[in-house]
């Protein structure tokens, strides 16, 4: 398994709110991912409305548990149509979560609470109920594309109530 790259230290300079996607480091870059993994469930798309449906089925890379790339390095290898981020496409790309830290930074919007940038943790994303941890029910290779249709969930459309907050809930 390959290990998402540490990223930098706290809210140490805010750099997603004084740099451009552009002008970001890779690490930088990297460490916008918040570790959901929403983005590594199977999509359907309307083709009369574009309209983008969320399965509860994920890429046949995704470890459901850890909510990360057990081939990252060479998913788009592995995975001929693994869409690679770019500051290009997260400003174009229509099937991204609400909550992606890469589509908020890109909308000019501050991260939640929850985002390891923020927390200082990885685990936060778990703890607000963001990620896919325990959601899924099957990746690609288990479940036939024609049966996607009978996995559509809206719940990576949505945030969950204690995740919408700037600041973490009081317990």
């Amino acid at each position: 398994m390959t290990a998402r790259p540490k990223p930098p230290s706290g809210q140490e300079g805010s750099f997603w709110k004084t740099k451009s996607l552009e002008e970001m480091s890779n690490l930088e870059w990297e460490s916008l991912c918040d570790g959901c993994a929403r983005c590594c469930l199977e999509k359907l798309e309307d083709e009369d409305t574009g309209k983008i449906y969320f399965t509860h089925v994920s890429c046949k890379l995704l470890d459901a548990g850890l909510c990360a790339c057990k081939d990252y390095a060479n998913r788009s290898d592995q995975v001929p149509d693994c869409v690679r981020l770019t500051p290009e496409n997260v400003r174009s790309l229509n099937w991204l979560p609400p909550s992606c830290g890469y589509r908020l930074v890109a909308e000019g919007r501050d991260l939640y609470w929850w985002h390891p940038l923020i927390s200082g943790s990885p685990d936060t994303v778990h703890e607000a109920g963001v990620s896919v941890r325990g959601r899924v029910q099957g990746t690609e290779d288990e479940i036939p594309d024609a049966d996607l249709e009978d996995h559509i969930v809206q719940w990576p459309e949505r945030l969950p109530k204690r995740a919408r907050g700037k600041m973490r809930p009081k317990r």
